[in-house]
């Protein structure tokens, strides 16, 4: 163990005559350093880096802020990431502002007088500009004129959202918010049967919004900052309600997924039906059924393989929504609904929808799956008592085909006899007229021998065979 008289020591030795003026070299484990070099894991610094990837901009207050999201029309997980930094790359040389590493996935930079953030997600890639000061006229749609028109044009994707940010300090009154005159505001900007309001953040801040496409394009969203709130906070509250909005939008892709899977099903769902109701038929009738019910299942396993993606994909983005409303810590402004009430009652039924449209499908491949298991066993079974049918008539025609051959033995004895009589007692004929005897009595002689030599013959012919 290191001792305070050790550390004295290195301290003494560290100091050498004729070298006054200078820093005594101080050891390294004074540093805190380790002495042994340690290995790091491939993955650390990454994975660490994680916990700081897209850090919230800094917004100062009263300011001006605009947000959209971009996703390909087709299959943006796989889609070409390098079109996203290329298109993040052309704005940037119109302003002469330093690229992003190679491989980044979110970048801030100075675009004119805006200040921009970046950001490369699985799906999207967003984008947002924000500039000091309001404009004149209240959410003013040349506030996205921080995009080129042509540079909007050659995007590598869709809009999925965007949002008109208007940020302001709340009025206030004798130190208190002014209620009264932030409604009138409220009521000026937004349709009041669609508007939320909050308090969050421990009234922080004001947030209000309708969730509403305005004629410009945009939804548009208020943010009433109280004085002492500082612009990183802003910045955070700023950030959160962009996640809200886009995924909230993005989860919406799945209750599209949802209606289009649902009548695909409504279809399947009458198919299998019929096809149970006609599983009683015969073993011949069972087959064509167990056709036909593949071909369902088929289809079934089609649609969890084109629907699993956007459905998980749904589950986690309810997840997120759910998760950025609970950190803002929102209290009623008013008397007027909050952002949760909101997407509890016009939101939340979405979801539901999906998540039922998920369940429906899944409980229907398992009906399928059952039923193709018992049609497979009835078809087994019925196939089984065809087969024992067939090996008792085998045995039948086995048994026939014995007697056959044993009758048809008992006939080759007789013919294999009678020549072989004749050609014996032709032999014999010349003996048995020396001794007296005539041809027919050598005939009648030779007959018993013959044919019981030829059946003896034959019986041991056929042991060797068997």
């Amino acid at each position: 163990m290191h001792t305070a008289l050790d550390g004295a020591c290195d301290s003494l030795r560290a100091f050498q005559p004729g070298q006054a003026g200078r820093k005594p070299r101080v050891p390294l484990r004074h540093l805190g350093l380790a002495m042994t070099p340690l290995h790091d894991h491939p993955l650390r610094y990454a994975l660490t880096n994680e916990l700081h990837a897209r850090p919230s901009p800094v917004i100062p207050v009263p300011s001006t802020a605009v947000f959209m999201a971009l996703k390909p029309a087709q299959d943006a997980v796989a889609r070409d990431r390098g079109r996203d930094r290329a298109h993040l790359f052309d704005l940037l040389d119109r302003h002469g502002a330093a690229h992003p590493a190679p491989d980044a996935t979110h970048h801030a930079a100075e675009v004119g007088r805006h200040g921009l953030k970046w950001e490369n997600h699985t799906e999207v890639t967003t984008w947002m500009a924000f500039s000091d000061g309001l404009t004149e006229r209240p959410f003013d749609p040349a506030s996205f004129d921080v995009f080129p028109t042509d540079w909007l044009a050659a995007a590598p994707g869709v809009r999925i959202t965007s949002i008109l940010f208007r940020i302001e300090e709340m009025p206030l009154r004798d130190g208190q918010c002014d209620c009264a005159a932030l409604g009138r505001r409220l009521e000026e900007w937004f349709v009041a049967e669609s508007l939320a309001s909050s308090c969050v953040l421990d009234e922080a801040a004001v947030l209000a919004s309708d969730f509403r496409i305005d004629p410009a394009g945009h939804i548009r969203m208020a943010v009433f900052v109280h004085p002492n709130t500082g612009k990183r906070r802003v910045g955070r509250i700023i950030q959160r309600l962009c996640e809200i909005e886009m995924y909230r939008a993005m989860a919406m892709l799945g209750l599209a997924r949802a209606r289009k899977v649902n009548a695909e099903m409504g279809a399947l769902d009458r198919r299998l039906a019929d096809l149970q109701a006609e599983m009683s038929g015969g073993a011949g009738h069972a087959e064509q059924v167990l056709n036909n019910l593949m071909t369902v299942s088929a289809e079934l396993e089609r649609l969890e393989m084109a629907s699993s993606f956007r459905f998980g994909a749904t589950r986690a983005y309810e997840a997120i929504v759910h998760d950025r409303i609970e950190v803002l810590r929102e209290t009623r402004f008013e008397g007027r609904q909050t952002l949760a009430e909101f997407m509890r009652r016009r939101w939340d039924p979405a979801m539901r929808t999906v998540k039922a449209a998920e369940a429906r499908l899944a409980l229907l491949s398992e009906r399928a799956m059952r039923a193709g298991r018992l049609l497979s066993t009835q078809v087994e079974v019925a196939r089984s008592a065809q087969n024992q049918e067939i090996l008792q008539s085998m045995d039948r025609r086995a048994d026939l085909q014995l007697r056959l051959q044993h009758t048809v033995e008992g006939l080759s004895v007789v013919a294999i006899s009678y020549y072989a009589v004749g050609l014996v007692s032709n032999v014999l004929a010349p003996l048995g007229e020396a001794v007296g005897v005539g041809k027919t009595g050598v005939y009648a002689g030779v007959t018993p021998l013959v044919v019981l030599a030829v059946w003896w013959a034959l019986r041991r012919i056929r042991a060797r065979l068997h």
